[in-house]
């Protein structure tokens, strides 16, 4: 389908609505001082992880004034079921003491602020001041940077902050906060990193991804696997040794040795060895 990428970010978030219709964070918080804490230790690991552990540690560290006077190691047992425990306990120690020291035990609500503090980049501090303060952010995490990229409303994106800029230019500015979470929620439960549910996804009619998908082959289930590992159906041969292309995407590609073609299959199971580009950051 041919749509400017403005066009289908427009169509996109309008499947996503109806699809989602209270987009927010999933991360349980209270006060700006527990939104950050959750947001740091979300990084690399899943809301529902963080979930399980913030009710203790805010139990025990109720504000930020003291979780500034707690050591990194008084703080690690609580956290130490989340990913990088010695790290996360040592920016959160660090964060609260600078939020206490500098700015007078407010969380900062710019994100040229947070950013000072331990532990948080770009990507928290867009967070914390879009759901906190209700500042206009586009956080780009994992989830907003497959789906972004999955869909094509950025091109040859191939960082977060590339997604980000793009993306600021075809969403208005006002609708950035709920744009984040709408494509969280839906790179979380439906266009998911290892099995995206494109059957059943709102936005396949426009997605890029999708299209490509249904670009490819259809399997060849008649194939016999005794003659051979792959089938070449351009020059009608089975062969066990293949060989490789670089499509127009810059994927690497089975091809067949002895024409190049990479309308190859898998004689075990029938299915086309294409792969479709994918987009992921860890």
């Amino acid at each position: 389908m041919s749509l400017s990428r403005t066009r289908r970010a427009q169509r996109t978030l309008k499947v996503l609505r109806e699809a989602i219709p209270a987009p927010e964070t999933e991360l349980r918080y209270e006060t700006p001082y527990q939104l950050i804490v959750a947001v740091i230790l979300s990084a690399q690991c899943t809301d529902k992880r963080v979930n399980k552990v913030t009710p203790a540690l805010f139990d025990e560290y109720p504000t930020v004034e003291d979780m500034a006077e707690a050591d990194p190691d008084d703080v690690y047992p609580f956290v130490k079921s989340v990913t990088y425990p010695n790290s996360k306990s040592e920016y959160l120690a660090g964060t609260a003491s600078k939020i206490v020291d500098e700015f007078g035990g407010q969380v900062p609500e710019t994100t040229n602020e947070l950013q000072t503090l331990p532990g948080v980049g770009r990507k928290t501090a867009n967070v914390v001041a879009s759901v906190a303060y209700e500042v206009d952010a586009l956080p780009v995490d994992t989830h907003v940077f497959r789906v972004a990229n999955r869909i094509g409303l950025v091109e040859h994106a191939d960082t977060p902050r590339k997604v980000e800029r793009q993306l600021e230019r075809v969403i208005p500015k006002d609708e950035w906060g709920e744009a984040h979470h709408l494509l969280i929620l839906h790179g979380r439960y439906t266009c998911t990193a290892r099995n995206p549910d494109c059957d059943d996804c709102p936005v396949a009619p426009v997605c890029r991804y999708f299209e490509r998908l249904q670009r490819l082959p259809d399997p060849m289930p008649d194939l016999d696997a005794r003659h051979g590992r792959y089938f070449c159906r351009s020059c009608d041969r089975y062969f066990d040794e293949p060989g490789t292309h670089t499509d127009r995407y810059g994927l690497e590609q089975t091809a067949c040795p002895r024409c190049d073609s990479m309308t190859v299959f898998d004689a075990k199971t029938g299915e086309t060895t294409k792969r479709v580009l994918d987009f992921r950051i860890d």
